[in-house]
């Protein structure tokens, strides 16, 4: 059992916005979906005294380890987006549907003579036009009674229609004028289909030219004096606006689309997709990410190609809806097509349900990056915690605000090559990261850690103030650190200590990070200190270590694959690596080089005639020698 207040959103976090709400456990696990009409005060209630929660409540709240939350416009939005993860999910805490009912929804059987409305649970049945899906029947009935003033359907039973047309006599609703009464022959089969299908194009979204011909009718009775008719059209108006209430989460049937939307600032840009497939959201992403110098229209294109692009990236839809297009739209939509094997439309949406839906994406994605922020400075509040700690345990005199972090990497004595890391106020400062090329070449850790650190702490000793570099910033190496890490245990600890006495440094604590037991050692002490698992401490050591350690692979690795590398131009007496460079920036290849003169040779910088004539009959020689099979030996011809 998890202690919610571990998880409890901060004040003034939660939007007091209508919305949907998820609880996950400790794996991740969806275990309870919920609506409200206020995010705010609904999950405030579940993170009340304990003892003042129902029993099922208190042991989801228990179980539970993080809670999110997704904003909509309004309750229906909700309640179809409940829907929708509930039965994505299946949440063990939501029990309301624990006996297999599913949503209802509104269904008219044009399979039949005479379609019928009425409300279906369950699996889809062919010939059926579906709408919906709702959370309770009453909703239907009540939307449904709303339309019947305007398009008269049947909506009785088999046994019910049968009985009428034997007694020749309608139901009620056939006297009330609320169906079209074909049981009795007052319309034809042909006229009552035209009936179910101007109700199921109301339904589909085609809701426009029924209003304006009401309103027409209306208008012209007026004129004509008939306020009975006129008012009674003005009901059947007021009716259909009543039932026009529709969910920007629900499209219409065919909508196969993913929805983007961008919120940012200064710094980050947060993005949210919606996948909607079937005209139903299947499911939502979002995340934060670093905003470059880009514009807008640069993100929307990286963000899709990221997006569909990639080995995992996903199916691409008839529809890529996002807030602007790009400046290669035309080109996007044609690999997108390309990926696709069908025409795929990138466009902005401009009205409609499908604006409505981009907006409700849009407030998704301003919420994410209000959370973030907020996030962003309970992480400031978690660093600072951890600073403070690394002080008390070390026992230091100030908080080390700036750690620098050293590994060295090699293949059994070979490329041998150190790295240096450096955080400042627990982030790291890329800017300031720098590589070593050990010199001495061997595989000794220690010597190898003693050489990088002492050729780093030896520019403090020599120049204690650094002068600025062209560009106004700080030279290189120009502050001490409050704190040396070094990946290992109690050897690398010694060497590292050494090193920074044998070039005068005393005010710079050293520690050592050994992998195994994840234990800090100090210099010369027989016993290491070990710090809590969950110590804020111990996670941002792990991570200058961690991020000291890929730093020196990554340089390690490029050095290995230069090495493994001959170039054709090594070996010749004068010509070191300066004056090869120079020579194949000029000419840029090898082959050109080949082909170039020697008197051509001499117009690089460095390059003498003697030089320049070695160069030339050395490649020229190169090239006439047979090429070999390096597997077999075999000359080849």
């Amino acid at each position: 059992m998890a202690d919610p207040t571990t998880y409890r959103p901060r004040p003034g976090e939660i939007p007091t916005d209508p919305g949907v709400y998820r609880f996950r456990d400790q794996h991740g696990r969806v275990i309870y979906v919920g609506k409200a009409k206020s995010l705010r005060s609904r999950l405030s209630s579940y993170f009340q005294d304990l003892a003042a929660l129902h029993p099922r409540t208190r042991s989801m709240v228990l179980t539970g380890a993080s809670v999110e939350w997704t904003v909509v416009r309004n309750e229906v939005e909700a309640l179809q987006l409940e829907y929708s993860w509930i039965k994505e999910y299946d949440p063990r805490f939501n029990v309301k549907y624990r006996d297999d009912k599913s949503y209802p929804y509104l269904a008219v059987t044009m399979g039949e003579e005479f379609p019928r409305a009425q409300v279906l649970r369950g699996a889809k049945r062919p010939g059926t036009r579906y709408f919906g899906p709702y959370t309770h029947a009453w909703a239907i009935r009540e939307t449904l009674d709303q339309l019947l003033r305007v398009f008269p359907l049947r909506t009785c039973s088999k046994g019910v229609f049968k009985r009428a047309s034997q007694v020749g006599r309608p139901c009620l609703l056939g006297y009330i004028d609320k169906c079209s009464a074909p049981c009795v022959g007052r319309v034809d089969p042909a006229e009552h289909r035209a009936i179910a299908e101007d109700f199921c194009d109301f339904m589909a979204g085609n809701t426009g030219r029924f209003v304006r011909r009401l309103e027409d009718r209306m208008k012209a009775a007026s004129k004509e004096l008939d306020f009975e008719t006129a008012a009674r059209l003005r009901d059947d108006i007021g009716a259909l606006q009543r039932a026009l209430e529709r969910s920007a989460v629900v499209l219409s049937d065919a909508t196969d689309a993913d929805v983007f939307a961008l919120a940012d600032d200064e710094l980050e840009v947060a993005v949210q997709v919606f996948h909607v497939r079937g005209g139903r959201v299947r499911g939502q992403r979002g995340w934060v990410s670093e905003k470059g110098a880009e514009g807008m229209g640069d993100i929307v294109e990286h963000l899709l190609q990221q997006v569909y692009g990639g080995e995992g990236g996903e199916a691409v839809p008839r529809e890529v809806l996002v807030p602007l297009l790009p400046a290669n739209a035309p080109e996007m939509a044609l690999w997108l097509g390309g990926l696709r094997g069908s025409k795929v439309d990138v466009r902005v949406p401009q009205r409609g349900d499908k604006r409505a839906l981009m907006e409700t994406v849009e407030r998704n994605a301003q919420q994410s990056l209000a959370r973030h922020k907020v996030t962003r400075s309970g992480d400031l509040t978690l660093r600072s915690q951890a600073l403070q700690d690394l002080q008390q345990t070390l026992e230091l005199d100030d908080a080390p605000l700036r750690i620098e972090s050293f590994d060295i990497s090699h293949v059994q004595g070979t490329d041998v090559v150190g790295s240096m890391v450096v955080f400042e106020d627990g982030l790291p400062r890329k800017s300031e990261y720098r590589r070593f090329i050990v010199r001495q070449g061997t595989g000794d850790d220690t010597a190898a850690m003693n050489e990088v650190l002492t050729r780093r702490f030896r520019h403090l000793t020599q120049a204690p103030s650094p002068e600025p570099e062209p560009d106004g910033r700080p030279g290189r190496f120009a502050y001490p650190p409050q704190l040396v890490v070094v990946d290992g245990g109690l050897p690398q600890v010694n060497a590292a200590q050494a090193a920074l006495s044998e070039v005068g440094v005393t005010d710079v604590a050293v520690i050592g990070l050994a992998k195994r037991l994840e234990e800090v050692w100090l210099p010369g002490s027989e016993f290491p200190v070990v710090l809590p698992r969950t110590s804020e401490a111990l996670y941002l050591l792990q991570r200058v270590r961690d991020e000291a350690h890929r730093f020196a692979n990554a340089f390690h690795r490029q050095r290995r694959s230069r090495s493994m590398t001959v170039s054709r131009l090594d070996g010749i007496p004068g010509l070191g690596p300066a004056r090869q460079q120079a020579l194949l920036a000029k000419f840029g290849s090898v082959k050109r080089l080949r082909e170039a003169e020697p008197e051509q040779l001499q117009e690089v910088p460095g390059i003498g005639p003697a030089l320049a004539e070695a160069v030339s009959r050395r490649l020229r020689s190169q090239d006439q020698a047979p090429a070999v099979n390096l597997s077999t030996g075999e000359v080849l011809e």
